[in-house]
């Protein structure tokens, strides 16, 4: 699967399940969704289509998931000394702190995320509205 993803673009589950198939492999989606998150794909926009990437070790992947991810769930940033509140739509907010997990946003200590609120701790270097901007996508470091 890893190879395929690295050698193609493949924009859907279905579509994966279909090329597997073509090469033997008969599998379901819900084994599909579990070996993506395995490998750590990730489904970005690039270049005006949505395709599967792997992200491990790819910080401009996972950035750019990352930025995709503020775009489409963050709803309200506040920030007070050296924390950073996102608000997202209610069962976002693990999806979202795990993009900011893995993007390796400088001045981040770390994410903890409830249901539709993640507390973002930044470095006292940085601060929470250096933090904010980098996680927003408005700076980027």
């Amino acid at each position: 699967m890893r190879s395929l993803l690295e050698g193609s673009d493949v924009s859907s589950q279905a579509e994966l399940r279909d090329v597997l198939a073509t090469q033997g492999f008969e599998v379901t989606q819900a084994t599909v969704s579990r070996d993506l998150d395995a490998i750590g794909a990730v489904r970005i926009k690039a270049k005006g289509t949505v395709t599967y990437r792997i992200g491990a070790g790819d910080v401009a992947t996972e950035r750019i998931a990352l930025f995709q991810a503020v775009d489409e769930f963050v709803e309200l940033v506040a920030t007070s000394g050296n924390i950073v509140i996102l608000k997202v739509p209610p069962g976002a907010a693990q999806f979202v702190a795990s993009r900011i997990d893995a993007a390796g946003v400088e001045g981040v200590l770390g994410t903890i995320a409830g249901d539709d609120t993640i507390m973002v701790i930044a470095d006292e270097v940085a601060g929470a509205e250096e933090v904010s901007k980098r996680v927003q996508g408005t700076e980027r470091s």
